[in-house]
């Protein structure tokens, strides 16, 4: 990758996502310069004294909607200094995250991840805005900030570089249409649990060929639908 990529969290609650945007891998990432993290605050863009990011739905019914204005002057300011490859909404009506997808994703150099939050978004955000729309699952939450941040972990440890063994993210569970095989460390014994003998061999082509056996195993055993 020429340049880091640039990922832009627009939300009306960004402590909600600054805390694990600042631990482990993603804050590794950070450090080595391979990506950089913005989140926009929603409140930043609202005009009245009382900074209003949602409304009540027109037509009745319950729960509150998020203005769409907030979402489109952050955007304008975004796209007066950057091009920006995707503008992703998440949303539970929105395309199933995948192994696959977050693949292509790290490939992209600028994304923009809009969060909803209470009932919805204004569909005008999904109209005018939104490339394109993902969900983490057939569930619903509060609002977008835990999905993007699973989005945004999903994408980062597979850009170059930000993992310490640049094999590893290649052998994750559905990277190969499988799941993946079982992991051992010391202590060899613990509990009554012992690590496979075969693993504690020496003999890589043996090993190789147990953790292709437990991958198929294993798949077979919980995930019959990946096999098909």
């Amino acid at each position: 990758m020429d340049q880091m990529m640039r990922i832009e969290i627009i939300t009306g609650f960004p402590k909600l996502i600054e805390g694990p945007l600042n631990e482990s891998i993603i804050r590794q990432a950070q450090k080595k310069r391979l990506i950089d993290i913005i989140v926009h605050d929603l409140r930043d863009y609202t005009h009245d004294r009382h900074k209003t990011i949602d409304d009540t739905p027109y037509g009745g019914g319950p729960g509150m909607i998020l203005k769409p204005e907030p979402f489109f002057e952050c955007l304008d300011k975004i796209r007066t200094a950057r091009d920006i490859d995707e503008v992703i909404l998440m949303s539970p009506e929105g395309s199933q995250l995948t192994q696959s997808l977050a693949n292509q994703l790290s490939l992209l150099e600028s994304l923009v991840i809009l969060c909803g939050h209470y009932k919805g978004v204004d569909d005008r955000v999904r109209q005018g805005l939104a490339t394109r729309e993902i969900s983490i699952g057939d569930y619903v939450l509060s609002g977008g900030e835990l999905p993007a941040l699973v989005l945004v972990d999903a994408v980062v440890r597979l850009i170059p570089g930000v993992l310490g063994d640049g094999e590893s993210a290649l052998k994750d569970s559905f990277q190969s249409g499988q799941l993946d095989h079982p992991h051992y460390t010391r202590p060899p014994e613990y509990r009554g649990m012992k690590v496979p003998e075969v693993l504690l061999s020496g003999n890589h082509s043996e090993i190789e060929a147990w953790r292709e056996e437990k991958i198929r195993e294993r798949t077979e055993e919980r995930r019959k639908d990946l096999i098909r």
